[in-house]
């Protein structure tokens, strides 16, 4: 009865429109010309092992508030070919793209996913030109034609544990293969439900660009409860214009964040920006001849960041361990002793992974 109850509520969100689920304008804000884009590298229909039709994958997008969405059907898995034959394995990106307004914010771009037992397991491309030339016997010729197609090329849920029983991320030598010779670009530290510190210090020791994916195949909502203010994982790249190819550059260069649950996973240089354009310190008064200090702290982002004061004062009111909520402003004191202009306050930011196990320490300057 639960499970028809929460059918019947989500088939009223995804048909009958009744209830609106959260669209963002932004979810982090960036300075001067910049923007953060979201997007989603690995999600599936009903043209692989999906439970839904593409249309509904560019819907919930929309309703999301995605940038970007790469339709990546599996080559090899075929588990529909009996009721939904189709060579052409594009034909899921081009029932999507057909959605898509020139003028509206979502873009949709091709992908797809090689499917292979381990090494090398499952690896994505995205940006593909036909999806049809990288079906091959061997998994390193559709690699290779993916690369000729300029493909961003990255490896998919690498602690998955139907490839790894104890879940542990680990490269073989046929990833070692990949990475020297440039054929492989990227690699999933979140997919789904999972995060793998063990595919992060992969990427941290090979310079690989970090990625979390939704690998969705049923509806998001049921996965992550968006309606209720889930959201799935996703990367970020910060750009300073929206189009395809800036992305694109912006995913071989590395520069990604991923926003998994409240956590906000990448490398130092890419979080240090995100957090100083996110977390804004008002004026410092003291008010009443007081020598308390007052800050209004600002959460730009959707992300309730967990702080941890660092520094030599003590805080007046409530604790040196405190969440800015999203998109609120928070007010601490903090006893200074003395009457102070110019501070400089040193946090750790809790749910801000810069590698397994380490936190992003960052000073703000308050004036």
């Amino acid at each position: 009865m639960r499970m028809f109850k929460k059918f019947l509520f989500c088939t009223s969100i995804f048909i009958l429109g009744a209830i609106a689920v959260r669209a963002q304008s932004s979810f982090f804000k960036a300075d001067s010309n910049a923007q953060w884009i979201s997007m989603d590298l690995h999600i599936h229909t009903v043209f692989s092992d999906g439970a839904v039709w593409p249309s509904i994958r560019v819907e919930e997008a929309r309703r999301e508030g995605l940038d970007l969405i790469a339709m990546t059907e599996h080559l090899e898995y075929q588990p529909h070919a009996e009721d939904l034959p189709h060579p052409d394995r594009n034909r899921s990106f081009y029932i999507a793209s057909e959605m898509i307004n020139p003028e509206e914010r979502l873009q949709v771009i091709n992908g797809s996913e090689i499917t292979r037992e381990m090494p090398p397991g499952h690896i994505n491309a995205v940006f593909v030109k036909d999806a049809n030339k990288l079906l091959h016997k061997d998994s390193l010729t559709g690699i290779q034609e993916a690369n000729k197609q300029n493909a961003f090329v990255f490896w998919n849920h690498p602690n998955w544990d139907a490839h790894r029983i104890d879940g542990i991320a680990r490269l073989e030598p046929f990833h070692n293969f990949l990475i020297s010779n440039k054929l492989l670009h990227g690699i999933e530290v979140v997919n789904e439900t999972t995060f793998s510190e063990e595919a992060l210090q992969i990427a941290l020791d090979n310079d690989l660009t970090i990625l979390g994916t939704s690998d969705i195949h049923g509806l998001t909502d049921w996965a992550h409860e968006i309606s209720e203010g889930g959201h799935r994982p996703m990367t970020f790249v910060r750009v300073n214009g929206k189009s395809v190819e800036a992305i694109k550059k912006a995913l071989f260069s590395g520069n990604t964040i991923v926003w998994y649950e409240d956590l906000v996973i990448g490398k130092e240089d890419q979080i240090k920006q995100l957090v100083s354009e996110n977390i804004r310190f008002g004026t410092p008064t003291y008010p009443e001849d007081k020598l308390i200090l007052q800050l209004d702290v600002v959460n730009e982002s959707s992300v309730p960041f967990q702080m941890e004061y660092l520094g030599e004062y003590s805080f007046h009111q409530g604790s040196s361990i405190f969440i800015l909520e999203p998109k609120t402003t928070t007010r601490i004191q903090i006893k200074t002793g003395t009457k102070e202009e110019n501070l400089t306050l040193p946090f750790r930011i809790l749910n801000a992974l810069i590698g397994p196990k380490k936190f992003l320490e960052h000073e703000f300057l308050v004036k």
